[in-house]
């Protein structure tokens, strides 16, 4: 029993690359009557194919998809498809890796596609849907994290794992796991396209993410702009954007001191902009000219 884990734990990870090799690279068994050998590319019906349940792209293109269709039409599908025998019902296969072509192939008006046949189980099904998508960048922010919670919650997989799995930091897994905090009709902004991954972190700070997710994608915000909304709004004010603009951020009265200082020693509007890991100096300019004075002061040495 030990070893069989340890084997299993090994094949998850390798991604779809690998898993095409093994298929290749394999000696098929006997296979039952009619039924595609499990070994190279086989030509297999359409009708006989259903997506795989637990695709966690939900979102297809249909202009792209048309697209595709057509080019289909026109060359074929030039890539096979991987698939596995449906463990339900017997001579069918779900789609593994591929879905998009197999369905411009069905908009195409084929009857057959090529394709690999995988015995896969429901980890390796999973896992390799979301390795796909995720190097491809084909998943919205929102699909990518609502496939790492089932990944973890399904199959128990920790954030390292699926980190090294997926190839990326466990920052972004991390990061991207937190889009699930915010409530569903703020997640469809996101699906949507509407506002970035960004935006949507800087908005769980406020009190009624949803409200200041609605704000940004209507005002076209920044995020820096959406994370000032957020404090404020936890501070107590009103997400309210004059001229599409943040509310401005309060100084003392030493940092407008040394502000005023340093414009009149350059002769440009100087701000800062400090907080508790550091800040920023930004000196504003009008021309090519003064933005070549600074320069010069700034490296000017001394003597």
């Amino acid at each position: 029993m030990a070893d069989d884990s340890k084997h299993k734990q090994k094949r998850l990870g390798r991604g779809l690359s690998a898993l095409m090799g093994e298929v290749e690279a394999s000696t098929p068994s006997k296979p039952e009557k009619d039924a595609p050998v499990a070994t190279g590319v086989n030509e297999i019906p359409i009708d006989h194919i259903r997506r795989n349940p637990a695709q966690p792209r939900r979102t297809f293109d249909e202009a792209a998809l048309r697209e595709l269709a057509e080019s289909i039409r026109t060359k074929g599908v030039l890539q096979a498809i991987l698939v596995r025998p449906d463990p339900k019902e017997a001579g069918k296969y779900q789609v593994i890796a591929g879905e998009r072509r197999w369905r411009a192939a069905k908009l195409a008006g084929l009857t057959a596609i090529p394709a690999v046949v995988r015995n896969v189980d429901e980890l390796e099904l999973l896992e390799v849907g979301i390795i796909e998508n995720v190097q491809r960048a084909d998943l919205n922010p929102i699909e990518e994290a609502e496939a790492y919670e089932a990944l973890m919650k399904r199959f128990g997989r920790t954030q390292d794992s699926l980190a090294t799995s997926v190839g990326k930091s466990r920052v972004h897994i991390t990061n991207t796991l937190r889009l699930l905090q915010l409530p569903e009709a703020a997640r469809d902004f996101v699906r949507a396209g509407k506002v970035s991954a960004g935006h949507a972190r800087a908005a769980l700070g406020a009190p009624d993410p949803e409200a200041l997710i609605e704000l940004a994608a209507e005002k076209g915000l920044s995020v820096r702009e959406v994370e000032a909304l957020a404090k404020g709004a936890r501070d107590g004010g009103d997400l309210e954007v004059k001229s599409g603009k943040a509310p401005p951020v309060e100084k003392d009265v030493d940092t407008e001191a040394l502000e005023a200082d340093l414009t009149r020693r350059l002769g440009l509007q100087v701000d800062i902009r400090h907080g508790k890991n550091g800040g920023e100096l930004r000196i504003k300019y009008r021309d090519l000219e003064q933005l070549d004075d600074v320069c010069s002061r700034l490296t000017r040495r001394k003597g």
